[in-house]
């Protein structure tokens, strides 16, 4: 065990946690009481039950998102299930004040099936102003976000597309860092989980229109995601009708000719080895945590231009903080019901153009760069 990680064990100990709860409301007097509690509240009460909309103003609703997780698919350590993934949850919702000035509380659950999910967010949905959807597994997060896109408050799953608007953004400076257009790249995407398949959307769009890169292909364990496989899920299938690829192959065949690798799937999953198949000025995200595809200087040692990692002791961290505080200040800011594809396009540019000379040592923002969230929330009420 690294010095670190019994450093954290540690000081989760001593806290018992990240949060707490506070009164925001003095009660040191018998007014203090009759004010905050009974019998004033009661006409709190009564004033929202004559029109609900005033719960935003008047409870926590119009500032607080429920973070809900099943432990299902928890960081890299896989399906470890609601206890344990509280600490996660924790972590999410400090990030949420520190970042975004938003309060959040972490809500894991115990239960993971599709249904019992969707009808839990359904029952608190009341009490918040945004559901944000962590850790929860493919394919069923696909669903569970779906079906909840008429709840009336934003429902955002961040591991899909918080991590599609951070690489979008970081792949807008990369592009410019290597001197290439974005159309003309060719991108590959390791991994089609919850990330992967998100990324692929947000950089492909809904039409041949909104096509940022011409040329994407998608990969799984099993190779390239193509028309000629009769092993694909339905989200899968939907990757082939965007990425239009007709025939299968392996990683190392979908490499050949490629200008980025994007992964978001195991530890070592590129070989430096398959980097020079690559057209020169290669960029690499190697996204996996802890340990990414492929390190950052096996990575430049094998002739990439830029590397990025999900890692923060390395340059370039893609790192999610960057992007959903302020989606969901913006959400509360602007009263959206739902966090739209375009407003995600947008919020990847805002956040792009916050780096004003790209290099390859810094293609994205630092996560304390102070502007982060409201340029992000910005790019939500913008896009209404």
């Amino acid at each position: 065990m690294s010095d670190i990680s019994k450093a954290s064990i540690n000081l989760h100990k001593i806290h018992q946690g990240k949060l707490s709860t506070h009164s925001l409301i003095p009660l040191n007097t018998r007014e203090d009481l009759a004010l905050a509690y009974t019998p004033g509240v009661g006409a709190v009460s009564t004033f929202i039950a004559e029109n609900k909309e005033r719960a935003w103003t008047h409870t926590l609703k119009g500032r607080t998102i429920a973070v809900v997780s099943d432990g299902s698919a928890v960081l890299g350590l896989g399906n470890i299930g609601p206890e344990a993934a509280l600490p996660v949850m924790e972590g999410k919702c400090a990030l949420f004040k520190e970042f975004g000035g938003i309060d959040a509380i972490p809500l894991c659950i115990n239960t993971q099936d599709t249904e019992e999910i969707i009808t839990f967010v359904k029952n608190i949905a009341p009490t918040f102003g945004g559901i944000n959807l962590e850790d929860i597994s493919a394919p069923r997060c696909f669903e569970i976000e779906k079906r909840l896109q008429n709840l009336g408050i934003p429902v955002f799953h961040d591991d899909q597309h918080g991590t599609a608007i951070v690489v979008l953004a970081g792949l807008i400076n990369a592009a410019k860092v290597v001197q290439k257009e974005l159309s003309s790249l060719k991108v590959v995407i390791n991994g089609a989980g919850a990330a992967g398949t998100a990324i692929a959307r947000l950089i492909l769009g809904n039409s041949s229109d909104e096509r940022l890169v011409k040329n994407v292909v998608s990969c799984d364990s099993k190779g390239i995601i193509s028309r000629d496989r009769n092993d694909l899920n339905s989200e899968k299938q939907e990757l082939v009708e965007l990425t239009q690829q007709e025939k299968g192959g392996s990683l190392e065949d979908a490499l050949k000719g490629a200008d980025v690798f994007i992964g978001v799937s195991a530890a070592g999953a590129l070989s430096p080895t398959l980097i020079p198949s690559m057209n020169p000025q290669a960029i690499i995200f190697a996204l996996a945590n802890p340990t990414p595809e492929i390190y950052p200087d096996e990575a430049l040692n094998a002739g990439a231009a830029v590397v990025a990692t999900g890692r923060s002791d390395y340059p370039n961290q893609i790192n999610n903080v960057l992007v959903f505080p302020g989606i969901f200040k913006g959400a509360l800011m602007s009263r959206t019901s739902t966090i739209t594809f375009a407003m995600k396009r947008v919020a990847a540019f805002n956040l792009a153009s916050l780096v004003h000379n790209p290099s390859p040592t810094e293609i994205i923002p630092d996560p304390f760069n102070p502007t982060v969230a409201q340029t992000i929330a910005q790019a939500v009420c913008d896009t209404q």
